[in-house]
């Protein structure tokens, strides 16, 4: 037996000799294209060796349908591509496995249902289902894919009816574009209306004057045409959509029929009223008013005297009560419903009618009377309504039945005939405007209505026109549109009778079936229990919503137009969309057969930048022409030449080449590729090469190894070089191959394998495979091979050890610098110099500033004098040179030359700069102002004493306060990079720095939010040990620096810390590191300022953004304060106003004089210190009062990012001691309906008397009298002026405040206050529900939550100029 090998590399049987021991392919196919069948399973076991096109024919005869009428698609691995029925592949060629199950779908072919075979024998047994054994249901049926619906529209005492094919049933459905089943069901009513659909196929459209594509007659026309023409199961309705100007959006709206109903109706009028056309008259420009519009009269009639106010409406529409407001049962029917909507109602008592006769009030009859009926009678059944209980919208599934045909005779309006009264005529319509006579009043009528809808079709006598045959008012019904689910959401589908054979259908989007009328009388709603009130809750929520009635007239009733009988211009367009039909079936073709796949290039041009794009070529199309085809799609035409390029297998995830295809340049790609599939398991690569090179052929089997050759002599690590090799190859045979493709020595060779990040692995035992070194698809490798002592020392010890760990823990950083950065060391100079003098002499004379009272607050710092950092500085340096070689390549000292690979010479001179400036530090006093580099050393609290370059200084001030609102996001312990468990060989160079000092966190400076820049010693911790920094100047190809700002590309180890990174950046920036602020920019150019000086840039990652910015850093036991102004009686009662530092030791008097510069510059606030307090912010509430003896971190707790409060005060400060309690109190006076201002009271203690003593002094309400209660929620504890008297726990019975319910412990607590005699105002319905809209806008403006929001539904809008304009002050 010839054994070939596979795509995994095993050997598989080519060709097996007997029969039964090859292996079976288990195939599993479920017919989607009948609910008959949908959850039937047809099961294959079918040898390994069959065909693609056998399999096609074993399946049509299973199901009994026609060979080549359907299609076959993966099942259980997405939106695969259909299988090729024409293939002569085997089933595992194509992709099917051995052993397992493979699922399949079997699917229509072009939209079209499969053919049934003749012999349909074998069909009722693969169904499983007979179509009369099933109970027939009308209900929505499941949508596989559609989304916008819900899914509990079912009741258990239903059952889905069978959905028939197109064959069976002769109609098409919609699609549902996500939620327009609302829309489905009415176009599928419109199209069932014989008048309709044959007035809408009379009228030509003119393209010559508009738009088809926003032309709704136009699309409506076309969307009829296909449903009564299309072979489809299903059409869509985008195009009709489209022309309502509504976007993708508007699919995703649920919206109510009966709305919609009326507006696209007063659409298709106004866009008929604009075309001159008269071709199908008389239904012209009014076809809706010809079809759908009735007449109805309101009246008043004055029971004294008899006479009658009226005037004349129109309707296209009769709704329909449910339930009566405040009734306990719901009407039975539609009969009685239409009784209760004609049933006039007595006006007496207050609400007396004024009769213009008898010029007083009387009592009169209010009502409505029906003067015309319309041919189609549309009638809303009312299920929609307010529950002013839970103040939410219910849906009443009440029981009201509805018969097929519907008498409306004893309905219309005969008094008018024989009333003697005259008439007075208000408000009427401008075809009954006049005469105010029931006489003329139906002359008018006549003349008008000649052509009325069956009611009044001459110009007969009045009293001829009533007493018409009682049969010219029978209706029959033949819409029924139902809607199944909530008030808050659900589905539309619609029952329909054909008027051409009498047959019932349900049209449920894409579904079509046949129903029955015991189906119809199931959308009746309700139980077969009692009307009774709670009824509704219980019943069916699938029932009757719209109800459509045709009158019976044969000599109007009209019938479907046959194709035959189609106007010219509708054949025309029948033939232009069965050619368009056809052209998109030959483009499904095309697309069936088309593979598609990503495809990747190394671009030899384009930065060597791995480019993705996506391949999509015929399965018939050779792999010669595939190559030519991504040659052209790649780009590089003109570039490299065809014939050095070729398309190899390839693994993205692991960056893996997995096979080239040798051989096979005429091999079909579908073969290549494993048939036509939507995604596949690998990708392409085109493969370029240079003239002189020769391509590697690719085995499946082998890994990747891309090889980066190490040089300890330079410091550089080269690009990599890809080989390939075999798993159970030895290392030592490894190292052969290495030495084959980089020229270098096996024996002297040392590799590593990078495992995963940071973890490098010395491969040093020869006999070792790669595979149980840890080597997988696609590895990562470095060689160093030379005589260099270095290969005898331990790995972690050795060069090439800190080579490859800097290499692996170095990062680039893009920083953004400072405009006004001086440009040299010189100017730096110049300015540190200048100002030390200055700070000096402003120390003498302020020592009430931030640095100076950190000064005595804090004695590490108070001990740290200019004489110490210079000692300090003196002995790093000392230590500095006593580093290793690998140190002095990174840093090059002043008397070695930089090499120029790897640092400019610029940055070169910035750091010998910065070393001499370092040692310079030891020779202890200087003169020269120009050569005091040690003035940029000196403490921070000396350079920054004067007032004017303070901790709230403008420098600070001038960076936006968002931008540190979140300083602390990069906060908190980070593990180092390099700490690694026990099972790596590779150690942290800092940890061999540090080793025996056990690493620990000062949590002093972790709750300050800020750390110190110097250790116990006064040494600068960046100095303590070396980690590579390189930088270089750096131009932005985007442009986006402006200004003219300076960039510079940072290459840095990330286990630096930020304060050893500051200190590197000096002479790029130009002032001392105390001196600039370090910026993080995150996604949408937000940036957050980095303060944790002892934490390591490990959170950052190759090409992360950073903006320094000038301003003085935080030091030790500093804060950054964000200062709100409280306004207790505006509506907005939070006012951000300044950023400023506040410090340990600092007292709340001395952080007061502080801010009153910076209010004054910034906010224009000039306060007397007197005047104002601070106070604790939690979220929006005001809490503890700040009293200006108090010590921030000694009475005060405060940390980073604290938020405070600042409150102007109307006299002087009550608050003297902490045992006082400041309370916010509001009156609420019932009888005006009104909530008074706060006002502060100050209590001794928490006694509820002295509250009430104090409450009863500032409003004079008697103390017996007086009742008070907590507010709820956040400052400033708003709520509506109706729910404030009942709704608030009134006059709790507690002599403390501390105590449930009151809980008032804390200075801010909100308080209300009440007269108990004072009794609420009385108020009308109309005035409430004015009072309560007011009181509604006013809670939402102050984001208080009001009890009822209803759910925001879009406007349901058809756009007659093609869209929605977008309104320029809108979101």
């Amino acid at each position: 037996m010839e054994m070939v090998p596979s795509e995994e590399n095993q050997l598989v049987p080519k060709e097996i000799e007997n029969a039964s021991e090859e292996p079976r392919v288990l195939c599993i196919v479920q017919d989607t294209t009948n609910a008959k069948t949908v959850n039937e399973r047809l099961t294959l076991n079918l040898p390994a060796s069959t065909t693609l096109s056998k399999l096609f024919e074993d399946v049509a005869h299973k199901a009994s349908y026609v060979n080549g009428t359907f299609d076959l698609a993966w099942g259980k691995t997405g939106d695969m591509g259909s299988l090729d029925p024409s293939s002569e592949m085997s089933l595992t060629e194509s992709g099917f496995e051995p052993g397992k199950r493979n699922f399949l779908q079997l699917t229509d072919k072009d939209g079209e249902q499969p053919q049934i075979a003749s012999d349909e024998s074998g069909t009722a047994g693969s169904s499983g289902l007979d179509d009369s054994s099933q109970e027939r249901f009308i209900g929505p049926l499941p949508r596989d894919g559609t989304v916008g619906c819900s899914s509990d529209y079912s009741s258990p005492s239903y059952s889905y009816s069978s959905i028939l094919n197109k064959s069976d049933t002769g109609y098409v459905g919609l699609v549902n574009q996500a939620m327009t089943c609302y829309l489905n069901s009415l176009l599928q009513t419109l199209f069932m209306t014989p008048e309709f659909r044959n007035a809408l196929y009379n009228w030509e459209f003119e393209e010559s004057e508009e738009d088809p594509v926003t032309s709704i007659p136009y699309q409506l026309q076309r969307l009829f045409l296909l449903l009564q023409t299309s072979k489809k199961r299903a059409i869509e309705t985008t195009d009709v959509t489209r022309s309502f100007g509504w976007d993708s959006s508007e699919a995703w709206q649920q919206h109510d029929v009966q709305e919609l109903c009326r507006v696209m109706f007063d659409a298709l009028e106004q866009k008929w009223k604009q075309t001159e056309q008269q071709q199908f008259s008389p239904l012209t420009a009014d076809l809706i008013n010809q079809l759908y519009q009735g007449k109805l009269k309101d009246y008043v009639r004055c029971l004294e005297c008899g006479y009658e106010s009226w005037r004349i409406d129109t309707y296209l529409d009769i709704p329909l009560v449910i339930r009566p407001f405040a009734a306990s049962q719901a009407y039975g029917s539609v009969e009685e419903a239409l009784q209760a909507f004609v049933q006039p109602e007595t006006l007496d008592g207050a609400n007396q009618y004024f009769c213009e006769r008898c010029k007083k009030k009387c009592d009169a009859r209010k009502g409505l009377r029906f003067l015309h009926f319309p041919y189609l009678l549309t009638l809303q059944l009312k299920r929609f309504d307010f529950d002013y209980t839970t103040m939410h919208r219910i849906k009443l599934n009440d029981r009201m039945s509805f018969p097929e045909e519907l008498d409306m005779g004893p309905f219309i309006d005969v008094e008018d005939e024989k009333s003697p009264q005259t008439e007075s005529c208000t408000d009427s319509g401008a075809e009954n405007e006049g005469s105010c006579h029931s006489d003329q009043m139906s002359n008018d009528f006549s003349a008008d209505d000649g052509v009325d809808e069956g009611i009044c079709l001459d110009s007969a006598s009045s009293t001829e026109r009533v007493l018409k045959p009682k049969s010219s008012l029978t209706f029959e019904l033949f819409s029924v549109m139902v809607h199944s689910g909530s008030a808050a959401g659900g589905h539309y589908y619609a029952c329909i009778k054909s008027f051409s054979d009498g047959q019932w259908y349900s049209f449920n989007d894409q579904h079509v079936s046949k129903i029955t009328q015991e189906d119809i009388r199931k959308t009746y709603g309700g139980s077969s229990g009692s009307r009774g009130y709670y009824s509704s809750a219980f019943a069916s929520s699938t029932n009757a919503y719209m109800l459509i009635y045709r009158l019976k007239d044969p000599s109007r009733n009209a019938k479907y137009l046959d194709c035959d009988d189609f106007p010219e211009h509708i054949k025309h367009l029948v033939q232009r969309e069965k050619e368009s039909e056809e052209q998109e079936k030959r483009q499904r073709e095309i697309e069936r057969n088309t593979c598609k796949i990503k495809l990747f290039c190394m671009h030899p041009v384009k930065m060597m930048a791995m480019m993705e794009n996506k391949l999509e070529v015929h399965k018939d199309k050779t792999l010669r022409e595939a190559t030519e085809m991504a040659y052209k799609l790649m780009e590089l035409d003109g570039v490299v030449p065809l014939d050095c390029c070729r398309l190899v297998k390839y693994d993205e995830f692991h960056e893996y080449l997995e096979r080239s295809y040798e051989g096979e340049d005429d091999t079909p790609m579908g073969l290549l590729l494993g048939g036509v599939k939507s995604s596949y398991m690998f990708d392409l690569l085109l493969e370029t090469r240079r003239a002189e090179q020769v391509f590697q052929p690719y085995k499946p089997g082998e890994v990747m190894v891309k090889v980066h050759v190490v040089d300890l002599k330079t410091d550089t690590i080269a690009p990599p070089v890809s080989i390939r090799a075999y798993l159970n190859q030895s290392i030592t045979e490894f190292k052969q191959l290495i030495a084959q493709a980089t020229e270098l020595s096996a024996e002297t060779m040392r590799v590593v394998l990078e495992r995963c990040y940071n973890d490098l692995r010395l491969l040093y035992v020869p006999n070792k495979t790669l595979k149980a070194e840890g080597f997988f698809r696609s590895n990562k490798v470095f060689v160093e091979s030379s005589e260099s002592p270095d290969h005898q020392v331990t790995f972690t010890d050795s060069l090439l050890w800190k080579l490859l760990d800097r290499h692996g823990n170095t990062i680039r950083l893009f920083v953004s610098l400072p405009v006004q950065s001086p440009g040299t060391n010189r100017t730096i100079c110049q300015k540190v110099g200048g100002d030390t003098e200055e700070c000096s002499e402003g120390s003498k004379d302020n020592r009430n500033s931030v640095e100076a009272i950190l000064e005595e607050s804090t004695e590490k710092l108070k001990n740290l004098s200019l004489q110490q950092q210079q000692g300090s500085s003196t002995s790093d340096s000392q230590k500095s040179s006593d580093t290793s070689d690998f140190e002095h390549i990174e840093s090059p000292s002043p008397s070695q030359e930089p090499d120029s690979s790897s640092v400019s010479a610029v940055v070169a001179v910035d750091n010998r700069e910065l070393e001499n400036r370092i040692r310079a530090a030891s020779g202890g006093a200087y003169s020269d102002p120009e050569t005091q580099f040690p003035g940029e050393e000196r403490s921070d609290s000396e350079v920054n004493n004067d007032r004017s370059t303070s901790s709230v200084d403008s420098d600070i001030l001038s960076s936006s306060h968002s931008s540190d609102t979140l300083c602390n996001a990069d906060s908190g312990p980070i593990q180092l990079a390099n700490g690694l468990d026990s099972h790596s060989i590779t150690s942290s160079r800092r940890s061999k720095a540090n080793e025996g000092k056990k690493e620990t966190w000062d949590t002093a400076e972790e709750d300050s939010g800020t750390d110190s820049e110097y250790d116990e010693n006064g040494k600068s911790k960046a100095e303590s040990y070396y980690l590579y920094f390189r930088a270089e100047p750096y131009a932005q190809e985007d442009g986006s620096g402006e200004g003219g700002q300076k960039c510079v590309l940072v290459h840095v180890d990330k286990r630096i810390t930020l304060s050893a990174f500051k200190q590197n950046l000096e002479p790029f920036v130009g002032v001392t590191s105390t001196q600039f602020k370090v910026f993080r920019v995150y996604a949408n150019n937000q940036e957050f300022e980095s303060v944790r000086l002892n934490e390591t840039l490990s959170s950052f990652s190759d090409d992360n953004k950073i903006t320094i910015r000038l301003g003085r850093a935080l030091k030790k036991g500093e804060y950054r304060v964000k200062v709100y102004q409280l306004l207790v009686n505006d509506t907005e009662p939070c006012k951000f106003l300044v950023d400023t530092v506040f410090a340990k030791g600092m007292t709340v008097k001395q952080s007061k004089e502080e801010l009153m510069p910076q209010l004054k510059d910034q906010c224009k606030l000039d306060l007397n210190i007197d005047k104002f307090r601070l106070r604790k912010k939690t979220w929006k509430n005001p809490g503890t009062v700040f009293l200006d003896y108090h010590v921030y971190e000694e009475d005060i707790n405060i940390s980073s990012n604290w938020e405070v409060f600042l409150e102007v005060l109307d006299g002087p400060e009550k608050m003297k001691s902490m045992s006082q309690l400041a309370v916010l109190t509001r009156r609420w006076t019932p009888a005006q309906m009104k909530l008074e201002p706060f006002q502060e009271v100050v209590l001794e203690s928490s006694s509820v008397e002295e509250l009430k003593e104090k409450l009863s002094e500032i409003s004079g309400i008697p103390l017996e009298n007086l009742e008070f209660a907590k507010g709820r929620g956040t400052f400033p504890c708003d709520i509506s002026v109706l729910e404030i008297h009942q709704d608030l726990d009134w006059n709790p019975k507690v002599s403390t405040l501390n105590v449930w319910p009151l809980y008032i412990c804390d200075d801010g607590a909100v308080v209300f206050y009440r007269d108990s005699t004072e009794e609420p105002m009385e108020q009308s319905e109309d005035e409430r529900n004015e009072l309560m809209k007011k009181e509604s806008s006013r809670l939402l403006k102050t984001g208080h939550r009001v009890s009822y929001s209803p759910r925001k539904e879009k406007a349901l809008k058809i756009y007659l100029d093609g869209g929605p304009v977008k309104d320029p002050g809108q979101d």
